[in-house]
């Protein structure tokens, strides 16, 4: 295993075609979101380079990259190391996210039509069958899926562009409570499904409310 954390085969090589700094980076954002990469964890450019089957410069690039976005920090002489977001850090984001979702859900009951329901409660089932198997990858992935989904019913495209540029910071804080959170969140996913299937607005803006405050709390509560 490298000190990187990552078990071989982890991570497929990248092929070589297309901007590779750019396939670099998208992968290394993917591994530090989905906490493969650890908050603090160190990044050492040759042991990633060995993993991802490249040379050492397009890892530099994408580090300094990820590092102007605030995923990654530079340290004089100690090298590259995944960020630690704050309590302070999270309470901002994920308050943004409230409001943010809050009002899609608003807009969503207003414009979701049979086939828009059926996506989400499509969705939904897949989320519960996560849980229940304790798969918590594809539980996070099929959270923001749904998420996604319920912006896309919006049908605000500046609201959505907002949201895409948080989105995978809120699973990168999702993703060390996905477990606790559990079962509970599913069920309140599907009483929010159920109030835009009503075209009930007013609901569904405070069932959606409720379900992004409660992963706040939960992750300022968590395990650390």
């Amino acid at each position: 295993m490298l000190s990187t954390g990552l078990p071989q085969g982890t991570v497929p090589k990248l092929e070589r075609p297309g901007p590779l700094r750019d396939r670099v980076y998208g992968a290394l954002l993917e591994l530090i979101t989905t906490r493969a990469l650890q908050p603090g964890q160190h990044l050492v450019e040759s042991e990633l380079a060995g993993h991802l089957g490249v040379s050492r410069q397009p890892v530099r690039e994408a580090l300094q990259r990820l590092s102007t976005e605030g995923w990654v920090d530079l340290r004089p002489a100690q090298g590259a190391f995944v960020h630690e977001p704050t309590e302070e850090e999270a309470d901002q984001l994920l308050t943004v996210r409230t409001l943010l979702e809050a009002e899609a859900a608003r807009l969503a009951a207003a414009h979701a039509g049979a086939e828009a329901v059926a996506a989400l409660e499509e969705l939904c089932a897949q989320g519960e069958r996560a849980v229940a198997a304790d798969d918590v990858d594809t539980a996070v992935a099929t959270n923001a899926r749904l998420h996604a989904k319920i912006m896309e019913l919006a049908g605000n495209a500046v609201l959505a562009e907002l949201a895409g540029q948080v989105d995978r910071r809120v699973r990168w804080y999702y993703t060390p409570v996905a477990r606790q959170r559990g079962h509970q969140s599913w069920v309140e996913h599907r009483r929010l499904i159920a109030a835009i299937a009503d075209g009930d607005g007013q609901a569904a803006t405070a069932i959606m409310r409720a379900h992004t405050e409660h992963t706040r709390k939960t992750y300022h509560e968590r395990e650390k």
